[in-house]
């Protein structure tokens, strides 16, 4: 799997992309806590919520943005 990375969209959501800049995923800062929400896409490009490689993962909770955490637990480092 490739290394994740974050790029900022605003101080409450942070985009998930992997190495090859594929859009795998947002974190969410919801009541406090960060919330992954997985993002895939169909063979049109419209975006199915819930969806993707690591749709397994949806709504798994982080403390902080550490990428290294991020890598380890979302299972692509």
């Amino acid at each position: 799997m490739h290394k994740l990375t974050l790029g900022r969209t605003n101080d409450l959501v942070y985009r998930v992309l992997t190495d090859q800049g594929e859009h795998v995923g947002n974190l969410k800062l919801i009541n406090a806590v960060w919330k992954f929400k997985a993002i895939g896409y169909d063979h049109h490009g419209d975006v199915i919520p819930g969806g993707g490689p690591f749709t397994d993962r949806h709504n798994t909770i982080f403390v902080t943005l550490d990428e290294a955490e991020i890598n380890a637990r979302l299972g692509s480092a």
